[in-house]
């Protein structure tokens, strides 16, 4: 098993489609934490449950992860790049669990596709443990070269 970091290849066919609108207010966006024992990568279509991150005590994660909020598209007729930052980095309190990897996924029904639709998979390095503590996923600081989703 393997997570390998991506921008799934579904979602380039969904996003020329129109399937995709990061436009704030526009589809919701999810992230989701996986183990080292998930298989992630490019031919990833859309989220399920396996080897999702889960508990090993308290409750601070739940199946589906965090909605993402604060979304932005930065682009214009000037720039070779476009991308998406969400301002807000997600996290868990009272966290006690392991993760590998994280999906980030679009739960809004648009033109027949699903709830589950697979954006792109992050693979973080190495496991990352939270003991009762905080667990965050840092995006890098948005702009053409950094932005965690961008098109160039």
């Amino acid at each position: 098993m393997a997570i390998s970091q991506a921008v799934c290849n579904t979602f380039k066919r969904d996003l020329l489609k129109g399937f995709h609108d990061f436009a704030n207010g526009g589809s919701t966006f999810k992230i989701a934490l996986f183990t080292s024992s998930a298989s992630l990568d490019a031919t990833t279509e859309d989220y399920s449950t396996g080897n999702e991150t889960t508990n090993t005590s308290g409750s601070a994660y739940t199946a589906g992860g965090e909605t993402l909020t604060n979304q932005s598209v930065t682009g214009s007729n000037s720039a070779t790049t476009a991308y998406v930052d969400w301002s807000t980095d997600p996290q868990w309190t009272s966290a006690s669990f392991t993760a590998r990897g994280a999906m980030i996924y679009n739960t809004t029904t648009d033109g027949g596709t699903g709830t589950t639709d697979a954006v792109c998979i992050l693979n973080f390095g190495s496991d990352f443990t939270a003991t009762n503590g905080t667990f965050t996923v840092q995006f890098p600081a948005p702009g053409t070269g950094t932005a965690i989703l961008r098109l160039s």
